[in-house]
């Protein structure tokens, strides 16, 4: 798929404030997010979120004002509320569990801790975007992307496949996080499409070549600022920016792998609701908003800039579309997180 041109510049949305809402700030200690709720939010629907907090919160609002039913949102990052919920096991106050990512629901399904999600909800999603297992489902996407710099690098000489990125030629010529969820995502899809000896192999590589940034929005500023021709980011990040005024972005361009390459690879971030829910009926609820029409159409219509998955609701018509991206057909809950980690300690990545 050729470069995407890059966009003019308009103005962010705004989040309104809502006084239904409650949002609690998860400190990331054990007991951070299972801790006794006030009086005030002890009949409130709890959502651990690892999510994007703003679109999070507009679904949140929404759901409220349509239902009546009240939402805290206690948020973290992926790795961190999935290996919280195991903790807590069927003792947690949680109702619901969003991700960004889908091996964090992985390991939450395997711990037994999700209940089945209500067919109606899962009659919304695409088979590709929920696990076999209906323990939960898929509510958002985004795109692997190779953001590059033409003024390093021309598309020509861009590599066919992120697999390409492990060869000599590449040593310190490309960039990436990776000790952020989402790109021990995109590994997961390297293991689930190589095998663990091609992820080894290539982890091996990535451990010579790469140079790791904080997170996919300083890996883009990277390549934005010359230090590296390449990178591998989420594509959402990208268009973000341009939606913005580009600060960080304005020297570069996007390539996309398609082909069924790892590279290709679309994350799906997961929704669930837990087996042992103190609110269950509502928990059922407020997933099918979020994979109902009015949900898919915040994400799809907001800031995110993310994929909508459900409903047939379509995303900004800036975004290549998502059925034509070439990306590799993978369960989503076959996504071995734990596997990843321990692949990548190996290699000397975290």
């Amino acid at each position: 798929m050729p470069s995407r041109p890059r966009l003019s510049a308009r103005p962010g949305r705004l989040l309104a404030g809502s006084a239904v809402l409650a949002v609690l700030a998860l400190a990331g200690c054990a007991g951070g997010a299972g801790g006794a709720d006030t009086a005030a939010d002890a009949d409130a629907l709890v959502v651990y979120n690892a999510q994007h907090e703003q679109l999070t919160e507009e679904w949140a609002e929404a759901f409220t004002a349509e239902t009546g039913i009240d939402v805290v949102l206690r948020n973290g990052d992926d790795s961190e509320l999935a290996n919280q919920l195991v903790q807590e096991g069927t003792a947690s106050k949680a109702d619901v569990f969003l991700t960004e990512n889908s091996p964090a629901m992985s390991l939450v399904e395997e711990a037994g801790l999700f209940a089945p999600v209500d067919d109606g909800t899962l009659a919304l999603v695409p088979e590709q975007y929920r696990p076999a297992s209906g323990l939960w489902t898929g509510i958002a996407a985004r795109s692997t992307v190779l953001v590059y710099n033409p003024d390093l690098i021309s598309e020509d000489e861009l590599p066919a496949s992120l697999l390409e990125l492990a060869e000599p030629e590449w040593k310190g010529r490309w960039g990436a996080a990776p000790a952020k969820a989402d790109f021990q995502a995109i590994v997961s899809a390297v293991l689930a499409t190589q095998g663990e000896d091609g992820a080894r192999e290539w982890l091996e590589g990535m451990a010579e070549n790469a140079v790791e940034y904080r997170n996919n929005i300083v890996t883009m500023k990277a390549v934005n600022a010359g230090e590296v021709p390449v990178g591998i980011i989420y594509h959402y990040y990208w268009y973000r920016d341009q939606d913005a005024a580009a600060e960080d972005s304005s020297n570069t361009a996007l390539h996309y792998f398609g082909n069924q390459d790892p590279g290709a690879f679309v994350s799906v971030s997961g929704g669930g609701v837990l087996e042992n829910a103190p609110h269950a009926d509502e928990a059922q609820q407020f997933l099918a908003f979020i994979a109902g029409a009015q949900g898919q159409a915040i994400l799809g219509e907001g800031y995110s800039f993310e994929y909508p998955v459900a409903s047939g609701v379509s995303a900004k018509t800036e975004l290549p579309a998502l059925a034509e991206l070439g990306a590799p057909v993978i369960d989503p809950s076959t996504l071995n997180g734990p596997a990843v980690i321990e692949l990548m300690t190996e290699a000397g990545l975290l």
